[in-house]
This record gives structure tokens, sequence and C-alpha cells, in this order.
């Protein structure tokens, strides 16, 4: 069959395929990547190749390993705004067009996918926010035209869309056998999004699924803040963080605002900053401090430190407890870390993230109690501390969880093959 769908996402993508006579499934996943099924969208122009172009974790890495170029993240979020058709430097002297880079992009997902498949792939569903841009219409179609018009450059003619929250729930749907009012929680690392939907059997024959969506509502808060507040609150403070001078005041904390900030800490490693941190050594009382955080400035270890956060994370997301081995910065360093840790860490952010599901409900007219079920999707959702407060607020509502990685691409499988099939 010559259709796909492709769920292109703000952190990670997935293009779903047909999964054949022999596979037991009616859509899988592409690998994208060795062993994986998502790829970080994320695009790194290598200065010193020419601006050849990385995708996903290569292209992390290419960046963390200090290459000269230019990484790029979140293209989604260029989508229905002005700067889609300008150009942007890609490291080596040369410009690109941000919507040719998220062309650039697509075109990655699509090779990946013929390889795949050995199919023509002229056919796809492409997921869609219910909002590109809030609160203006405009914006909002022409950010549809632009990724419409990416994906047939890349070679697809037929072109359909589907919204996101409503194929995370079609799996959900299909088990059904009356209509429900289900608040979709889709929790990846940058935005938390929740849309509140009706689904049901007799809904699941329309192709058209736009007044099903009730209410969405969202907020910048999700895994990476989550990681930067545990790294503030554990890792850093073995670096100095909240520590006092010789006279009694806290040494200053930007240097560590700067180490836990994913896209900061490339900021770090200059030779104007290493040299102002090295002479800031009098401000700490504990000379212990300072030579740790000046050995993760001069070995460059600020990327590593934020993935020691995430693992730690993941370690204590269904309880219990872990270590976290920072031998890299000093021998036989080390600190524990537990579930309560990660409670008191992130507390801030889950009362936010909490509070914008409640208003979710509201805006589509319900009580909390009101309704019916929880589906879970994206990453961050597998904290039990997360998903647990926000089953509390909705006491009445049946938690479901989806494939945290792969819901939306499978449900916007399901929907291209209703299509296209």
């Amino acid at each position: 069959m010559s259709f796909c769908a492709i769920d292109f996402g703000t952190s990670n993508s997935a293009v779903a395929v047909p999964g054949g006579a022999n596979s037991g499934a009616a859509m899988r996943l592409v690998e994208l990547e060795a062993g994986y099924g998502t790829l970080p969208t994320a695009v790194f122009f290598n200065a010193d190749e020419g601006g050849k172009p990385s995708f996903g974790r290569s292209a992390i890495t290419h960046y963390v390993d200090g290459f000269d170029g230019r990484l790029m993240r979140s293209l989604k979020s260029l989508l229905g705004s002005s700067l889609i058709e300008s150009t942007t430097d890609i490291g080596n002297g040369s410009a690109m067009r941000y919507i040719d880079v998220i062309g650039t992009f697509l075109r990655h997902l699509r090779q990946h996918a013929l390889r795949d498949t050995g199919g023509e792939l002229r056919q796809v569903v492409m997921g869609r926010p219910v909002f590109f841009v809030d609160d203006d219409p405009g914006a909002d179609a022409a950010a549809q035209r632009s990724l419409e018009q990416s994906a047939r450059d890349v070679g697809f003619t037929d072109v359909q869309f589907q919204f996101e929250p409503i194929a995370a729930a079609f799996d959900y749907e299909s088990r059904l056998d009356h209509e429900q009012q289900v608040l979709v929680i889709d929790i990846g690392g940058g935005t938390s999004d929740f849309s509140l939907v009706r689904v049901g059997p007799a809904r699941a024959q329309r192709l058209e699924r736009k007044d099903d969506v009730l209410a969405h509502h969202g907020v910048h808060v999700a895994g990476t803040d989550f990681d930067r507040r545990i790294e503030l609150a554990t890792l850093l403070r073995e670096l100095g963080y909240k520590s006092l001078g010789p006279d009694g005041k806290e040494v200053p904390n930007r240097i560590y605002f700067d180490l836990a900030t994913w896209h900061l800490i490339n900021t770090i490693y200059t030779p104007k900053r290493v040299a102002e941190l090295s002479l800031m050594g009098h401000l700490y009382a504990e000379q212990g401090y300072h030579r740790r955080l000046m050995r993760t400035v001069e070995d460059r270890l600020g990327h590593a430190l934020v993935g020691l956060a995430e693992d730690a994370k993941i370690a204590v997301a269904d309880g219990g407890q872990t270590r976290i081995d920072l031998s890299l910065i000093e021998r036989a360093l080390d600190i524990a870390f537990s579930e309560e840790g990660l409670k008191a860490a992130v507390e801030d952010e889950i009362g936010r993230i909490v509070d914008a599901a409640r208003h979710t409900a509201s805006l589509g007219g319900l009580r909390p109690e009101q309704v019916d079920a929880l589906y879970f999707t994206g990453g961050s959702t597998g904290l039990r501390c997360l998903s647990g407060a926000l089953a509390a607020a909705f006491p009445n509502a049946k938690p479901v969880f989806g494939d945290r990685l792969a819901s939306v691409a499978l449900g916007l499988g399901i929907h291209a093959r209703r299509v296209f099939a």
C-alpha cells in the first residue's frame, strides 16, 4: 500500500506504515534509528562537512561533541510564525529557509519509510495540533498550508490531516461500546497539552472529527523542566549551587541555571566564560565545590549532567530509589535519589500541569468529576507522581495509558488506513 502516517512532533517524530499480512498489526512504526521507532525532531548542519545534515540522536550527539555547525530543534513551533519563509544561517556560510529545514527533516522521514516498505508512499496523513497558533485562525490555517506544502515538496501527492489528540485516543475508542468524554493528556519534553474529546463507536466512523474536540489547552511545562529542576535540586548542589561564600552570601547562581538549561550549556565553554569562572574561587567557602564546577566546565560535562538527571528521573519514575554516579567529576562521588526527591523537586511544575488540565475541562463545560476517562500519552506521563496527581484531580475518570511515544503516530496510521485503504 502506498500510504503512511507521520507524527511530526515538537520533541519527537514517528512514521506509521501498514503492518503487513504477517505482522498481526494494522499499523506499525518504521525504525528511524537503530532500535528506535521515534526520532528526536532535530537537524544538525555540520559546517565541518559543508553543511551536511544529520538527524535525531545523531544530530544531538554532533552538537554535544562540539562540531562546528547549527543545531535546530522544535521545528514545529515555526509553523504559523512570520519566520517560516525567512532564511537562517546553517553554519557553513550558507543560508536556508526555515520551511526548507522542515522539508529536509520530512524528506529524511519519508526516505526511511520508503526503504522500509519498498512502496511509493504518495499518500500521507499528517498529525496536527488543535491549534498551531492560539487565537489566530489565519495564522493557524497558514501553518497547516505550510506543512502540507512541505509534505508535497518531499514527494507526497495526497496529504490529509487529523488532530493529534483524536489520533491518540483512537486505540481507546476502538474498545468502547458507548460514547465518552475523554481528557487526552499529552506530556512530552517541552509542553503539556490537554484536549477534551468525545469518542465512541458511532463517532469512530466519521472521518471529520473537528467537532469532537470540545476544548484544548496547554502549558510550556514538561519533561525538560523536570530534568532541570532535578539537576538543580541534586547534582548541582554538589557543585556549589545554593552554597555560601565566606561572607555568608549565596554564591552567584547564573552558572548553575545555564548548566541546567540544555541550549545554554555550550555558551559556558567559551574561553572568556571559563576564564571568568576560574577567578570566582574566592566566592566559595568550600573550595571543593569550585573545583568540581571547574572540572565540569573544563571537561565539557554539562550535557552529561543533564543526561544523569534524566536517567535518575526515569529510574525512580515508578517508585523506589537510585544512586546518581558522579565519578566523572570526582572519584567515588555519588548521591542518593528517590521518588520523594523527585516529587519535591518538581512539585511546582506538577501543580501547574494539574491546574491546566482542570482548566481544559472547564473550557469544555465540564466539572472534573464529569470527565469519563484520562488518556495518557507522551514520554513524561510515565512519572507516577505526575499521573497520580492528575488522576486525583479527576476522581471519576478511568486512567488509560497508551503507548507513551507511539500513540499519536499509530492513531494517525489507523486514520490513514480508513482514508486511503
